[in-house]
Parts: C-alpha cells; structure tokens; sequence
C-alpha cells in the first residue's frame, strides 16, 4: 500500500524573471551553487520525488537529472500551471500519488521540515491544502496540494481564467503554518540582485 503521506515535489522555474533581467533564475549562482541546486538539495530528503517545472527547451536543466514538465497552459498564466504540470506529470507517471509540495525554485533555504509541519496542520485542522508563512506574510505558491484536486485546478485555469494562486486556494479549506525569521527568513525569494547579495551574506554567514 503506498504511504498515505509520502509526498512528491514540483520545484516551479517557468517564471519570466523579469526583475532579474530575464533568463533562467533558477540557473543563477549563489556561493558557486545554483539556486536551483540548493532548493533541491533542500527537498529531496524530504519528498519521494522530485520534477521541474520549466518552459523552452528542457536540456538546459540536463545536469540535475530530474524530468523537467512544462506548462500545460499556453501564455505563462502563473504558478498555478507549473503547479498542474505537476498534478500531470504524477497523474502519468506515478498514479498512486496522493499529494504534492509546490515551491519556487528561487527559495533557496527552505526548512527542513516542511514538508513535516505541513502535513502535521493540514492534518490537525482538517484541511485540504496546507501553505508556509513568515513575517506574518503567507508565501501561497509554497504549499501542499492533494493530487485529487487535479481537475479542479484545469478547470479554473480554463474555464474560469483564474490565476492567481490564492483565489484558487481560497476555495478550500487552508491551513497556515509559520516559520521564524531569526537568523533569517527561510522563504527567502531570491526576485532582484538585492535579494541574490542578500542570499549570499547569508551563505557567508554559515
């Protein structure tokens, strides 16, 4: 029987980066290490499986040897189509699936425990979808999904031309679970140059 909570993960690297100039962010160096590569790092202890979500051509992404899924959704409506190219990709691959972590693949010091805590809440207050917070900020595109709602999130991408992700979420029942910010933010979102010398005084700092 497969493990009720054993979890898969979609790392989402098909954002245009305008802030940065364009190009792959994801693909960017900090410490000498792609941010992509920390978020990975970051996750497979975590997760059973990993996928990338990215658009264009896929072998740019050859060297981390995980499969890379496009949006299924033309004109890069958002999170939530890497966020279905997921659901997807699970649905084709690995059926038995029953739940997926979606995080940014521009968040390079995720806590280890995420997926834990999330679980732990979405279970404790009976929801269906559970989302990281900081600051008192909720970071939406940082959440665990249940694969069954599937066709429900085509269908809002489609028929109802939804795309931000909190009026998805909003239709479900949430959990919020709140990380420290001391020594710093674990949501770090690595969106300017700023936010990249900001990562990497805290590489710097151990």
């Amino acid at each position: 029987m497969p493990d009720p909570l054993a979890t898969s993960a979609v790392i989402l690297a098909g954002g245009l980066s305008r802030r940065m100039g364009g190009g792959d962010k994801a693909l960017r160096d900090v410490a000498r290490r792609s941010l992509l590569a920390r978020v990975i790092e970051r996750l497979a202890p975590q997760c059973e499986r990993l996928v990338v979500n990215a658009n264009g051509d896929p072998t740019r992404f050859a060297a981390y040897r995980l499969p890379v899924v496009s949006d299924p959704v033309a004109d890069f409506p958002g999170p939530l189509a890497g966020v279905l190219a997921g659901f997807d990709w699970l649905d084709a691959h690995h059926p038995d699936a029953q739940w997926m972590l979606s995080a940014p693949a521009d968040c390079p010091f995720l806590p280890h425990d995420l997926v834990a805590r999330l679980h732990q809440a979405r279970i404790d207050q009976q929801a269906q979808i559970a989302i990281a917070a900081s600051a008192d900020h909720t970071h939406p595109v940082i959440a665990l999904w249940p694969l069954d709602m599937r066709s429900d999130l085509r269908r809002a991408l489609l028929a109802d031309d939804v795309r931000k992700v909190d009026r998805f979420t909003a239709r479900y029942a949430r959990a919020v679970v709140e990380w420290p910010t001391d020594p710093f933010d674990p949501f770090l979102n690595v969106n300017s140059p700023d936010d990249l010398a900001e990562a990497e005084r805290i590489v710097a700092k151990g």
